[in-house]
């Protein structure tokens, strides 16, 4: 426990947000939320600030701790998000012509991108109802940079923002790592006083309760097709 309780009654409740998943099952069950994800149900202020604390205990290059969440509840600041991420999703969504023979000739794959297609477009449509947007910033952008500097930030930040979703599902919280509204982070950073020349934005995570707590494993090629050993 990364904070300190102030007596049993408190250290109670800690216990009973966390679904007292075991390591592996937290690590293949950290699922991208869309549909079951609760917009009815509002998440408490303490517990985004309980995942964030297990966030901070994340590596950072050079142990800089340059990170930043801003943590969007007003309902008018989540729709003006929710309009710039649909216009980004469009952006994107021109595109998939491009990608939309990916895997035709394997029936299982084109099922499952079917069904992640449908599950985002979901999200597209509603991300405006979710009670909570985190958005992981990290100070100094990365424009122009040699690769080595721009691996360094984000390797800073990802780690951060995965242990986030890690703790928000010990705790029934659904995430879905997304970037539509990246395509308009500027816009982004002058709805939430952002400092754009500064600060990066790295992404948008939708967080809420959901609806049931178990998770499947999600389907994966053989480890043989991706680990190589000494040689590619």
């Amino acid at each position: 426990m990364l904070r300190r309780v102030g007596g049993h009654q408190d250290l109670r409740r800690f216990l009973l947000r966390t679904l007292n998943l075991s390591p592996d099952e937290l690590l293949t069950t950290t699922r991208a939320v869309r549909r079951r994800l609760d917009l009815s149900r509002p998440v408490e202020r303490e517990v985004i600030e309980e995942c964030i604390a297990v966030a901070q205990q994340a590596p950072s290059g050079s142990n800089r701790q340059n990170w930043h969440f801003v943590v969007v509840t007003d309902s008018s600041k989540r729709a003006g998000l929710a309009s710039l991420y649909r216009k980004g999703a469009e952006i994107y969504r021109s595109h998939l012509p491009a990608m939309a023979t990916e895997g035709v000739d394997d029936p299982a794959r084109s099922a499952t991108q079917a069904r992640v297609t449908a599950s985002a477009i979901y999200l597209i449509e509603h991300i405006h109802e979710v009670p909570v947007h985190v958005i992981p910033c990290i100070e100094g952008r990365t424009e122009g940079l040699p690769t080595v500097a721009q691996a360094a930030q984000w390797c800073s930040i990802v780690p951060a923002a995965w242990s986030f979703m890690l703790a928000a599902r010990a705790r029934g919280l659904g995430t879905t790592l997304t970037s539509f509204h990246l395509f308009f982070e500027e816009d982004a950073a002058k709805l939430l006083g952002i400092p754009f020349e500064e600060v990066m934005q790295t992404a948008l995570i939708p967080v809420a309760y959901t609806k049931g707590v178990r998770f499947k494993l999600g389907p994966r090629a053989p480890l043989g097709t991706i680990v190589h050993w000494d040689n590619w």
